[in-house]
Parts: C-alpha cells; structure tokens; sequence
C-alpha cells in the first residue's frame, strides 16, 4: 500500500478552474476606477493640511519674535520688519500694546484655490523688559 501523507489532495487541477479566471476581470477594473482617484484624493488633503499646519507654525514663529524685539524696545518698523521676514508672503502683522505687555499677531492664508486659502493665524505677547 502507498504512502499517503493526510494533507495532500488530488494532483490533477479541476476542469472548472480555468472557466472562473475571466469572470472577474471586470470587478478588478471598477474597483481601481473608484478607489484610485479617492486615494488621490486624500493624498491631496493630506498634503493641504500639511502646508496649513506649515504656515501656522510660520505665523506663530513670527509673532513670537516679533513680540520678542517689541519687549526689547526695538521701533515699530523694525519690529514688523522681524515678523514678516519670518512670516509666509502676504501676512497681516499687526502690534499692539496694553499696559506693559506688547501683543503681535500675524495672519496669513493656506495656500490653495478658493476656499482652500483659509487664514490662519498666530499670536504671541511680551512683556516689556526693564531697561
């Protein structure tokens, strides 16, 4: 009597095999149709949110030293000079100051079409140094 290992099955393929190899062809194709372009999709919104949380982080990175060259005593012109040279192109800098605290916002839009150009903003305040 041969020996027969439990696992293994019959060796010749099954004639019905080669029928179902073209049945879903055509769910392959509709399945890419859908799913490439919503993959592009988010890829995109990935790489917007990305450069608004960039140009966030550029507008509170201005306003921090801009408030820091306010606190040192530094004119005006000079201290919107500091913000919009660290800013993004085209920010608002705007300097204000409340008692002995000088507070500097800086506003600028997200890059994008339409309503993709969104604005956002960062805001520090400084305390006058003595001096």
């Amino acid at each position: 009597m041969p020996c027969r290992d439990w696992w293994s099955g019959p060796s010749a393929p099954s004639p019905d095999r080669g029928r179902d190899r073209g049945r879903d062809g055509g769910y392959v194709t509709a399945e890419t149709a859908v799913v490439v372009p919503a993959l592009v999709l988010l890829l995109g919104m990935l790489l917007w949110g990305l450069g608004a949380v960039g140009v966030q982080t550029r507008c509170g990175d201005a306003a921090r030293a801009a408030a820091r060259a306010a606190a040192r005593g530094e004119e005006e012109a000079d201290v919107i000079r500091v913000a919009r040279a660290a800013a993004p192109g085209g920010a608002e800098v705007r300097v204000a100051r409340d008692g002995d605290l000088y507070r500097v916002s800086v506003e600028a839009r997200t890059l994008g079409p339409g309503p993709l150009a969104v604005p956002v903003s960062g805001e520090a305040v400084a305390h006058v140094e003595p001096g």
